[in-house]
């Protein structure tokens, strides 16, 4: 008897059965790019030995043109096809399926070859697309069918061909990006030709007994986008032209609305696949935000769809399915939603990883390989730092003991999990707290480590975290300044106007804290859909409602300052920054660049502008709030080191850096991996 009845039923395709509903959805990781195909081989095989029904991989382009950036992953020659064979074949080796994903970017394509239906420039790459004519189509037309031909030759089990997100074949769907009056653009009909015609002929390119799945946008969230009844009109058509399964596209890259943040609320669109089940007799996958076993089974039981698709939750933990099957659900490390090193790698040409496992995509890289002569191990401080660092010296077989002197582990983590949009943190916590005991970490909490506690220990590792950095403002020691710990730990209220120092990360988090009184809507769909805007494509084209966004009213004025000229925010991650920054002005925060923080008082926080320090003013406020970066904490290290004994220092307290979690996971596991 299993938990997930629904998620682990086999799923019969006709000419092949998948062992049960999970797909693990597309990412681009950068891995094949690297030219390392043992690698790539690898990553896809640890998630097949995962037990995951199938996976997609991450887009190739069918052409140069169609490359999302110079020098993209393709199937172009032999060689590739022979690369991509040790992948299909390490992968069937470890008992999985893999379909290769046909991506052609289109204006999306970062380089001046790219090409679209019309000549408009995609508001994301500096490159205005050159407009198709007749031979050019057809020649889109072919590369795809080709690419799909050689997927098979490569021992792909499937392909699956991109439609959604704003790439080319969706960009010839919708008005906003196809002008023409030909007969691949004006009606309906003549729009969606292209798609059609791509989908006729990469399945006659592979056969009847090969997968295709085609990735439909199923709301494009931008204007002008696709109706409704051209969503289910487009969907019959493919079913028609040959797709053995339909994938959910939700949003354009290009959209601005969140779609897999961590704000986002968990499955927030499954109720849009819904809406397409029974119109179509193929089965239909769902996706976005759904990242544990028991959501994926709610949706499952709710005909939401035929299967789900997962993507970083398979970053996060190859072994999602296996975990499920055996009954270890809460073994599965979680996938918080954060885009920090998987997205934010991404669109830097970085390779992708993982904040929670820093061995995705590093698979062949980073080893924890047993040790054979085990070591006592002290780590001090269980902060993500620390406990990457324990869990993985404890896994490779050392004996370990973490010291914390507050009561739980976390340390910042349960900072970050108060604020609104961040509480995929909770999950994140409590998966670090079963782990440190079913691996047998010895855990000494409200323990504050010394010299003498740490003396018979082999290796001492100290990751005892950061501390809030003195800004030194005439004032700040009154009653209505506070640090961001005192506010975030209850310690102090805030009044009704709040001045916050410093505009960083932290500085972000404490207004999105304030603004929403520490209760925000990731947890309540509707009130989310209502604050950005998001309609029911039936009702509304693209799914934008008319009225645009509704966000509830502030909780408090915020005022968020910053030292450096430019705009606050400038240094969030690169996938997530704009969502924090088009939150905080919904609720009408203010924020300002190129201060002098002159002195605090009971007016409010006095300031001036400019190496002149011009244009001498005051930010009203009851209570100003300082985030004004962080130091390295490490008061052991001298006392250590003054007594001969060699010391690891990692995370915070080597590098204070904002609130650093990838790096300070990364950096536990590495050193741990190292002992």
């Amino acid at each position: 008897m299993t938990d997930y009845p629904h998620l682990l039923a086999p799923l019969d395709l006709g000419h092949v059965t998948l062992r049960n509903r999970v797909l693990m959805g597309s990412m681009h990781t950068g891995l094949e790019e690297t030219g390392d195909w043992g690698r790539v081989a690898e990553f896809y095989a640890a998630r097949a030995r995962g037990g995951v029904g199938l996976m997609v991989t991450g887009g190739m382009a069918p052409n140069r043109e169609g490359g999302v950036f110079p020098g993209a992953a393709g199937l172009y020659s032999a060689e590739d096809i022979a690369n991509h064979r040790q992948v299909t074949d390490r992968v069937h080796h470890a008992g999985g399926r893999i379909a290769m994903q046909i991506l052609h970017a289109g204006r999306y394509a970062y380089g001046p070859d790219c090409v679209a239906p019309s000549a408009v420039k995609s508001p994301i790459s500096p490159f205005p697309p050159k407009e198709l004519d007749e031979t050019g189509i057809e020649k889109q037309i072919a590369d795809i069918a080709t690419a799909a031909a050689r997927a098979r030759e490569a021992g792909y089990d499937g392909v699956e061909v991109m439609g959604s997100e704003g790439y080319f074949l969706n960009q010839f769907l919708v008005r906003h990006t196809n002008k023409r009056e030909d007969r691949w653009g004006g009606a309906y009909e003549n729009r969606m030709r292209l798609p059609l015609e791509v989908m006729r002929r990469v399945r006659g390119a592979v056969g009847d007994d090969f997968i295709v799945i085609y990735r439909l946008s199923m709301i494009d969230l931008v204007p002008e986008g696709s109706s409704w009844d051209e969503v289910v009109t487009l969907a019959r058509a493919m079913e028609t032209a040959g797709a053995s399964i339909l994938n959910t596209g939700i949003g354009w890259h290009e959209a601005r609305i969140p779609t897999i943040a961590t704000s986002v609320p968990r499955r927030a669109f499954t109720w849009v696949t819904q809406k397409l089940m029974g119109e179509v007799g193929i089965p239909v996958i769902t996706s976005n935000r759904i990242n544990t076993p028991e959501v994926a089974e709610a949706v499952l039981a709710e005909g939401c769809a035929d299967m789900v698709s997962m993507a970083r939750p398979f970053l996060a933990d190859p072994d999602f399915v296996a975990k499920a099957e055996a009954g270890r659900a809460r073994a599965i490390a979680p996938c918080i939603a954060c885009n920090q090193a998987c997205l934010d790698h991404t669109f830097s040409g970085k390779v992708s990883s993982c904040l929670v496992n820093p061995r995705a995509c590093h698979e062949t890289k980073l080893v924890y390989s047993s040790v054979k002569e085990p070591k006592r191990v002290a780590v001090v401080g269980a902060g993500p730092a620390g406990l990457s660092a324990a869990l993985v010296a404890a896994e490779r077989g050392h004996q370990v003991a973490l010291f914390e002197a507050a009561g739980r582990i976390g340390g910042q983590l349960n900072m970050a999990r108060q604020i609104p949009g961040k509480e995929e943190f909770h999950g994140l916590v409590d998966w670090y707290e079963g782990q440190v005991a079913e691996v047998g970490i010895d855990l000494k909490l409200n323990t504050r480590a010394d010299a003498a506690a740490l003396s018979g220990f082999d290796e001492v590792i100290l990751a005892t975290g950061v501390v809030p950095r003195d800004p030194g403002i005439p004032g700040q020691e009154g009653p209505n300044v506070a640090s961001y710990v005192e506010i975030l730990t209850g310690a102090k209220a805030a009044g009704d106007r709040v001045a916050i120092v410093g505009a960083g990360g932290i500085g972000f988090d404490v207004a999105e804290y304030l603004v929403e009184d520490g209760h925000g809507v990731t947890e309540d769909l509707d009130a989310w859909l209502r604050e950005w805007g998001v309609a029911d494509p039936g009702a509304a084209r693209g799914g934008l409602a008319p009225d645009g966004p509704k966000p509830a009213p502030a909780e408090r004025k915020v005022t968020l300052c910053q030292r450096k000229e430019g705009r606050p925010g400038k240094g969030l991650g690169k996938t997530t920054g704009w969502i924090h920054r088009a939150s905080l002005r919904m609720k009408g925060v203010e924020m300002v660049g190129g201060l002098n923080y002159e002195r605090i008082d009971a007016e409010g926080l006095h300031v001036s502008f400019g190496e002149g320090h011009e244009r001498p003013t005051v930010i009203a406020a009851d209570t100003i709030v300082l985030c004004a970066g962080q130091e390295p904490y490490r008061p052991l290290k001298d006392e250590l080191e003054a007594a001969g004994r060699r010391v690891h220092v990692i995370g915070g307290a080597d590098v204070a850096a904002e609130l650093d979690a990838k790096r300070a996971v990364d950096q536990g596991a590495r050193l741990a991996a190292s002992l």
